[in-house]
């Protein structure tokens, strides 16, 4: 039997360059959907923060009558007083609402958070909000 005859170059389709340029396409895929996805969510998270500034907003002679003041950045909702802060911040689809006493910021330049619960959604953040309104105007 004699010894089968070696190939000094390997077939076309079988190299460490094709390997490597597959493996860079495949890593930008995944790079690109993954920036992709973290886009569709911060559009996503956007839109419940202002979904929600909208419905705090709604009733200004009611805002006005408790002295609430309210504030929208981008992904956050504010409702302040003198005397306490609401906030809700939208990040990866969910809302994570705290309320904090004003009263001693000048120690700790903020408002230190009392409370705090995760909302799946924009009518939980808002009914979150309520309740710890509820709580702090007596």
């Amino acid at each position: 039997m004699s010894a089968p005859t070696r190939r000094r170059s390997p077939p076309a389709t079988l190299s460490l360059k094709h390997a490597f340029e597959v493996e860079q396409a495949r890593r930008d895929a995944e790079r690109h959907a993954r920036e992709e996805a973290e886009r569709r969510q911060q559009e996503e998270d956007l839109a419940r923060s202002e979904q929600l500034y909208d419905a705090v907003i709604g009733d200004p002679a009611f805002l006005a009558r408790h002295g609430l003041t309210v504030d929208w950045r981008r992904y956050t909702v504010i409702v302040e007083s003198e005397t306490f802060r609401i906030r809700a911040y939208f990040e990866a689809g969910k809302a994570s609402v705290t309320v904090g006493d004003k009263r001693h910021v000048a120690a700790t330049g903020a408002a230190a958070p009392v409370k705090r619960e995760e909302a799946d959604s924009v009518a939980d953040a808002l009914r979150l909000m309520a309740q710890f309104l509820a709580d702090e105007i007596h």
